[in-house]
């Protein structure tokens, strides 16, 4: 498929991001064919740390780089002459920051009223805490995310990946892209923002919705569903699998693979609601027969009964598995430095025009010369810029 047909390839996207919320949301539209132009600056060592390394090659295929010092004048001009050619800028900068140096959206929207303007920030736009420095886990404390997560005695515990970074970038990517769609209709550009609080915070779903709605503030779940039983992990002969039968149907199934068809008929966890008072004693019984056998044809007999239930898997072992080989979740790409390296897939399929691997992350600079051109510089003039650090 030619690079033209892909869905973003008429989409011009400034990056001005850094760490990993904003790259993330840039990799959604870069991987969809965007042309995304990745600011750096001039001599900066690399916020994600080795350039070469799995995380930095991860986050930043199909762009380019230029190197810009913003707090120059004429690097600024460059880059207002790159917003009236563009459709997309995106930020993670500390409010404050973006007004310091003349990028905040009200100065970009008057160069290019049609600008779709997207930013990341911790805690939010406005508030309190607007110009504090946001992480990850700070923001999954504070929205509550660390509460449920857990065992009984171990207290709050942040999640094994970077949630409020990731739910963060792939939710302004979703709005920018609702903001383009909505300039067709209008003209205009918008300013689109989030913060990893705010997606953290709406990642909580029904958690949060608990305490609206019924004033119940949830407490951590453990390896079980906060409220269906049984679904969780639970103990076979050699290791831990998953299990989820918390409806009627499904938990008589489970009662009679597991070879126990009484405990579905008695009166103590007939009923979905008898089931979620006793569900230690439950999760004793159903674990005093599951300890027959071990855990793979545990899986192997309730997925031929129809109950649903699978392994727990390490990364390499989930690389490894029949299923997960089925998904494009592998993505080879040629570096012209490191060689043929494995990059993380895409999470959504289109059939027409998939999304696509077309280059691996850019070096440092790698584009500046190449862009500058494009934008009408001379090679004397670029040569003035860099003797004076502007590039």
């Amino acid at each position: 498929m030619p690079e033209s047909d892909l869905p973003l390839s008429n989409i011009r996207v400034i990056d001005l991001t850094r760490a990993r919320s904003g790259p993330t949301s840039i990799r959604q539209l870069g991987d969809f064919g965007a042309q995304i132009i990745k600011v750096e600056t001039p001599g900066e060592e690399d916020p994600e740390g080795d350039r070469y390394g799995f995380d930095f090659q991860n986050l930043h295929p199909n762009k380019r780089s230029i190197t810009l010092n913003l707090k120059n004048k004429d690097a600024l001009d460059v880059l207002y002459k790159l917003v009236k050619q563009s459709d997309v800028i995106v930020e993670n900068y500390r409010p404050d920051v973006k007004h310091r140096l003349g990028i905040d959206y009200e100065t970009l929207s008057e160069i290019n009223p049609r600008i779709v303007y997207g930013s990341i920030s911790g805690f939010g736009q406005t508030g309190p805490y607007r110009d504090r420095p946001g992480l990850d886990q700070i923001a999954q404390g504070l929205s509550g995310f660390m509460s449920v997560t857990g065992l009984k005695d171990t207290g709050p515990v942040r999640a094994g990946i970077a949630i409020a970074d990731l739910s963060a970038g792939v939710m302004l990517a979703y709005g920018i892209v609702v903001a383009l769609l909505e300039r067709e209709r209008s003209g205009k550009g918008q300013w689109v923002h989030t913060s990893l609080l705010q997606a953290n915070i709406r990642m909580m779903d029904f958690q949060a919705t608990r305490w609206l709605m019924a004033g119940e503030i949830p407490p951590p779940s453990e390896n079980f569903h906060p409220y269906h039983v049984p679904a969780g992990s639970f103990q076979a002969k050699d290791g831990m699998l998953n299990i989820q039968a918390s409806n009627d149907t499904l938990f008589g199934r489970l009662c009679r693979a597991i070879g126990a068809p009484e405990l579905a008929v008695d009166p103590r966890f007939k009923r979905p609601g008898e089931r979620q008072k006793r569900r230690d004693e439950l999760t004793a019984e159903l674990e005093k027969h599951l300890a027959a056998k071990g855990k793979q044809e545990w899986v192997e007999i309730l997925n031929a009964a129809g109950v649903p239930s699978g392994p727990i898997l390490n990364v390499k072992e989930s690389f490894e598995n029949e299923q997960v080989k089925t998904l494009p979740m592998v993505q080879p790409i040629q570096h012209p430095k490191v060689g043929e390296i494995n990059i993380l897939g895409f999470g959504v399929n289109l059939e027409r025009t998939p999304a696509r691997m077309r280059f691996a992350t850019p070096d440092l600079g790698e584009h500046t010369h190449e862009v500058l051109k494009e934008l009408g510089y001379d090679g004397e003039q670029i040569k003035a810029m860099e003797k004076q650090g502007a590039i």
